[in-house]
């Protein structure tokens, strides 16, 4: 051994000096610092306006991230894969789909004065009312293939894609352009009369999963383990994909559709937090999911001169992920 060489027992105690909740805290402070460079980074012009402005776009970012990371954790535990996320399974095709519908039924006129919270109301019913008819199905008594729920959220977003096409084609211009800007996500022309909503449907459904974080650690034992520990695992399991779908269905109304954020921050959040338990897994993914939209956005403002929309970029990253993801469980 090197004299300048550390002994191995020094580096193995160093290794795991970083604990999980050690972990917990260097990555809220990753969160805080993109935040602190999204809002002051090249400030100038009206600073109340800039800040308010910049304030909005973090607040949609901060809740968007945090529901969908923390959703995809707990709705990848009940299913008993982390290869399935409620936008995978065509929740992102649905919302297209839906405001392809109301476009046409409605016109872009009646559309405009429905309301801000009408509109929400109807998009997040509507969205939790078609996914939770769907988790039945495919998650009820009979256990199924994990490639068949894989293929038949493919079918199911591939027809509601078919369908929004076909009425796209048949809408006049004008309302075309209006709901092209509505199917991706941007957080420059969020309603702020909506976060404040939206804010507390995700306090609280985050609570409950929180609540239930002992509870999604059984069920990770599998669903025989986890009824012999005395766990109602049917109720358990349509209470939490229904609280998952909902912070899904939340922030797509809010925002629009991102398809591959929560399979990517859910992946790393697995790989990071040192442990298994949800008391780590939950909140990290969520974190991961904040530091992803508010670093990605002050990248491609400051830096890239919004030469793109972060929606994009992540989806051609995470469709990457899930096709490596889907040869290495194939290959194991």
């Amino acid at each position: 051994m090197s004299a300048t060489s550390p002994p191995t027992s020094t580096v193995t105690s160093r290794s795991r000096s970083l604990t999980p909740n050690k972990r917990l805290v260097l990555g809220l402070a990753v969160c805080l610092l993109a935040a602190g460079v999204f809002m002051l980074a090249n400030l100038s012009g009206n600073l109340g306006f800039v800040l308010e402005l910049r304030g909005r776009k973090l607040a949609a970012m901060v809740l968007v991230g945090w529901s969908t990371g923390v959703a995809t954790v707990a709705f990848q535990t009940v299913t008993n894969n982390r290869l399935l996320t409620p936008s995978i399974m065509g929740l992102d095709a649905l919302y297209v789909f839906i405001q392809s519908i109301l476009v046409l039924v409605l016109g872009i006129a009646l559309v405009g004065q429905v309301g801000a919270y009408p509109m929400f109301f109807l998009n997040v019913g509507l969205m939790l009312l078609a996914a939770s008819a769907l988790t039945s199905v495919l998650f009820g008594k009979r256990s199924r293939s994990v490639y068949v729920v894989v293929l038949a959220g493919l079918v199911l977003g591939s027809v509601l894609r078919a369908l929004s096409s076909l009425i796209a084609r048949v809408l006049d211009p004008s309302s075309f352009m209006v709901l092209q800007d509505n199917l991706f996500a941007s957080f420059t022309a969020v309603n702020p009369q909506l976060i404040w909503l939206c804010a507390v449907i995700v306090a609280l459904a985050s609570g409950y999963l929180w609540s239930m974080r002992a509870t999604l650690d059984v069920l990770t034992l599998g669903r025989d383990a986890a009824v012999s520990l005395g766990v109602p695992y049917q109720r358990t399991m349509r209470r939490v994909l229904l609280v998952a779908t909902l912070l899904v269905c939340v922030s797509t109304a809010l925002v629009g559709p991102i398809t591959f954020l929560g399979l990517i921050v859910a992946a790393i959040a697995y790989q990071v937090s040192g442990t298994g338990r949800h008391t780590v897994t939950m909140p990290m993914a969520g974190l991961l999911g904040v530091a992803v939209l508010v670093g990605g956005q002050a990248i491609l403002e400051q830096i890239l001169g919004q030469a793109t929309v972060l929606s994009v970029v992540i989806e051609f990253i995470g469709g990457i992920a899930f096709i490596w993801l889907v040869i290495r469980k194939a290959s194991s």
